[in-house]
C-alpha cells in the first residue's frame, strides 16, 4: 500500500514564501526612522564638501577613466592639460582615484596648483591617487556630484567608461535645462567622442529628443593647449546660451523660490525656476526653450 505523502500546493508556498518575505521587510514606521537617521549622513556629507570646496577658488572639473594606465597617450594628455590649467590659476577636481583622475590630480600638483580629489567609497578595494592636496571621502554619489559641479567653472572630459559618461550627461542636462550656467563643457580626443556626437545627431536630434543647438553645447579637441584655451574663452564668455536672453537672468524666477531667499541659484548651485502646474488637458506638453 503506498505510503501517503503531505502535498504543498505551488499556491501554499508562495503564500509562505510571501509571509516570509514580508516578515523581512521593515514597517513604515521602522522605514520611517531608518532614513531619518540617513539623513544626518547625508546632511554631513554636504556640510563637508561645502565647508572644505568654499575655499576652491575658480576650478575646473576633470573626469576621465580609472583604468587608463600611465604608459596611455591619454594619461599624459591629462596630465599636461591639467598642469597647464595649473599655471593658469586653476584648480583642478577629479575623482581622486587611479587613471586620468591620477593624471589630472599630478598634473596640477607638480605644477604648484591645487589638487582636489573627491573620493567616493565602493564595495571593491582601491586607491586614492598620491598627487591631492585636498580630499574629500564620499558615500554617497550624488553628493559627491554635487561637489563637481557647484564649485567648477569648467569641466573636461577624457575618455572614460559609465562614470565619465555619467558624470558627462550630468552636466549636459543641468546646462540643457538653463539650472546652471553654459558652462565650457570640452570632450578630450576625437577618435572616441566623435561617435556620440554623431549618434546624438543620428537618433536625439532627428527623433527630436533635443533642439538643434544642444549638440553645440560641448566642444571636441584633440591638444591640451586647445583644451585649456576653450576653457579660457568658455569661462569669459559662454560659447551656448538661449535664444530669449530673459531666461538667462539670474532671478527671473524669484516668485517662485521660497519666501525670503533673494538669491538666483539654491544652496547646491542649481537655479530656481518655474514650478510644475497641473493642466486641464488630458495630457502634459512638453515644455521647449527657445531657439537659438
Amino acid at each position: 500500500m503506498p505510503i501517503a505523502r503531505n502535498k504543498t500546493s505551488n499556491g501554499q508556498k508562495n503564500g509562505q514564501k510571501s509571509r516570509r518575505d514580508n516578515a523581512l521587510k521593515p514597517s513604515p514606521e521602522e522605514q520611517l526612522g531608518t532614513d531619518s537617521w540617513r539623513i544626518f549622513r547625508i546632511m554631513a556629507e554636504f556640510v563637508e564638501g561645502f565647508e572644505v570646496m568654499a575655499n576652491a577658488g575658480p576650478a575646473v572639473s576633470v573626469f576621465g577613466s580609472a583604468r587608463t594606465r600611465p604608459d596611455d597617450p591619454m594619461y599624459k594628455a591629462a596630465e599636461e592639460t591639467s598642469r597647464l590649467l595649473a599655471k593658469e590659476g586653476l584648480a583642478v577636481i577629479t575623482g581622486g582615484g587611479p587613471g586620468i583622475m591620477e593624471a589630472g590630480n599630478k598634473g596640477a600638483f607638480e605644477a604648484g596648483g591645487k589638487s582636489i580629489g573627491l573620493n567616493i567609497t565602493l564595495p571593491q578595494e582601491q586607491e586614492g591617487n598620491r598627487y591631492q592636496t585636498v580630499s574629500l571621502d564620499f558615500h554617497y554619489f550624488y553628493a559627491r556630484k554635487v561637489m563637481f559641479v557647484k564649485y567648477a567653472s569648467a569641466f573636461i572630459c577624457f575618455p572614460g567608461g559609465f562614470g565619465t559618461l555619467d558624470e558627462f550627461f550630468e552636466v549636459l542636462t543641468l546646462v540643457q535645462t538653463l539650472k546652471v550656467e553654459a558652462y565650457p563643457i570640452i570632450l578630450y580626443g576625437s577618435s572616441y567622442w566623435t561617435g556620440l556626437k554623431a549618434w546624438l545627431e543620428e537618433q536625439l536630434l532627428k527623433g527630436k529628443f533635443i533642439d538643434p543647438e544642444d549638440v553645440d553645447i560641448f566642444r571636441i579637441v584633440d591638444s591640451p593647449k586647445d583644451a585649456v584655451r576653450l576653457v579660457k574663452q568658455g569661462m569669459k564668455k559662454p560659447w551656448w546660451k538661449p535664444l530669449d536672453e530673459g531666461l538667462d537672468e539670474p532671478g527671473r524666477h524669484k516668485q517662485d523660490m521660497p519666501l525670503g531667499d533673494k538669491e538666483a541659484e539654491s544652496g547646491e548651485g542649481t537655479r530656481y525656476g518655474k514650478r510644475a502646474r497641473k493642466p486641464k488637458r488630458d495630457r502634459a506638453r512638453a515644455s521647449r526653450k527657445p531657439q537659438q
